[in-house]
């Protein structure tokens, strides 16, 4: 199983902690969520993980790594990051990662086990969080509704009903080559301008309405996170310091060290 970190964007939100540094090396309990997230992943069966650059690319570098890059990351979306690594889209599954978020192996393992062309992970217990970020959950909460069988049926929107929100998407999926290929499909028939825009929850959107490929899930309950701003950083310390976020590397293996 290969594994691509999407870590080519700044990270604007994060204020003085990503002014000189990429989005995925900042830094939660002493070791950048890449390092966690590559922890994450090894222990969780991977076996090749790339990671697609862009801002201050220099600044990552990690032994026994695979390297793509967006060269015009400041232009473009998550979506087109991930396009860099097509020639590992095309040859078998990959397990495809945000960079500014964390997660346990566990989570991993079960999500490449996971049957169908395109997978993605979500939280059913979304709402023990969001009530912890934010004042009003429904201000940042988006729509997620899935069918009896897990199929996802709607992502992304907006509501002012928390019974339109089954869970929450992490960030955290996978594609097989199928999957890739209808996504090549669909940006082909795109503008370059809302190609360039797209993120991946408005491309899984499009992939919905097109109706051609089944979107399946996996929830998990809790133990993960992202990263949007400081507040967030203080938040998980906080949840870490009350026995409430236990990290895996608190419960064993070892961190990688940059190269």
């Amino acid at each position: 199983m290969r594994a691509v970190i999407l870590a080519a964007g700044r990270g604007s939100r994060l204020g003085q902690l990503g002014e000189d540094r990429p989005k995925c090396l900042v830094e939660l309990e002493g070791k950048p969520l890449i390092e966690r997230q590559i922890a994450a992943l090894r222990r969780g069966g991977v076996d090749e993980i790339g990671v697609v650059r862009g801002y201050r690319a220099e600044m990552i570098g990690f032994p026994g790594l695979s390297y793509f890059a967006n060269q015009r990351w400041a232009e473009t979306n998550m979506v087109m990051s991930l396009a860099a690594a097509a020639a590992w889209l095309h040859s078998g599954p990959v397990i495809v990662s945000y960079a500014d978020i964390f997660y346990r192996s566990d989570l991993v393992r079960d999500l490449a086990a996971a049957p169908g062309q395109l997978v993605l992970s979500y939280d059913r217990d979304w709402r023990r969080l969001w009530t912890r970020r934010f004042a009003d959950p429904l201000a940042d909460a988006e729509t997620f509704r899935i069918d009896a069988a897990g199929q996802l049926l709607e992502i992304g929107g907006k509501t002012t009903r928390i019974e339109d929100i089954e869970g929450q998407y992490m960030g955290l999926l996978k594609f097989t080559p199928p999957a890739w290929s209808a996504v090549e499909e669909l940006l082909s028939a795109l503008e370059a301008p809302i190609r360039d825009r797209l993120d991946m929850t408005g491309l899984l959107r499009r992939l919905l309405a097109r109706k051609e490929l089944a979107i399946g899930t996996f929830g998990t309950n809790g133990q993960w996170g992202e990263i949007d701003n400081a507040k967030d950083v203080a938040l998980y310390q906080n949840l870490i310091r009350e026995g409430e976020l236990l990290l895996e590397d608190a419960l064993s293996g070892t961190e990688p060290t940059a190269g």
